[in-house]
């Protein structure tokens, strides 16, 4: 990977909406050589795809529940956590499994509608893994701060009134 590859990624990681003229002016280089750097990366699925951070607690009525589970597991012969990490990522209710070091074997981000469909995906079918030994569940109460954003208004002053002696 070089220099110019790694300027550009960080460029749209901070925003992948960039238009590739700004990314050109920004990087000092040819519209064109945005382009190929793009196709070229996207090729080599360093880039994987693009997506949008959006605040669902400020969409009436659509915001999910989200779960962080940590899982204990007995890693499979020959393949390590591998094949227990991909049966479980191939659930929809997952949104990411990451292996991690420390008392659990792995950290898996479920989303749900209620709190039940999420006891629910644990009990029924995360838990009935073969390989699952156990499982602890972390309902995420409320988000402050994702992917590098600050998820709260700047309007938002602190509306309690400054009592002093």
């Amino acid at each position: 990977m070089n220099e110019k590859e790694v300027e550009l990624l960080k460029l749209i990681e901070k925003n992948a909406n960039l238009e590739v003229e700004k990314i050109a002016k920004l990087m000092g280089i040819s519209i064109e050589e945005v382009r190929e750097l793009i196709d070229g990366l996207e090729e080599k699925k360093a880039i994987l795809g693009y997506s949008t951070l959006i605040d669902w607690a400020k969409v009436l009525d659509k915001e999910d529940v989200t779960a962080m589970v940590d899982v204990k597991v007995t890693p499979a012969r020959g393949v390590g956590f591998d094949k227990v990490a991909e049966r479980i990522y191939r659930f929809p209710e997952v949104n990411s499994v990451y292996l991690m070091s420390g008392s659990y074997d792995l950290s898996v981000s479920v989303k749900g509608k209620t709190m039940m469909d999420i006891g629910n995906f644990i009990s029924e079918k995360l838990s009935t893994l073969d390989s699952v030994i156990s499982t602890t569940t972390h309902f995420v109460l409320k988000k402050y701060k994702h992917d590098g954003i600050i998820l709260h208004d700047d309007d938002d002053d602190d509306k309690r009134i400054v009592v002093s002696p």
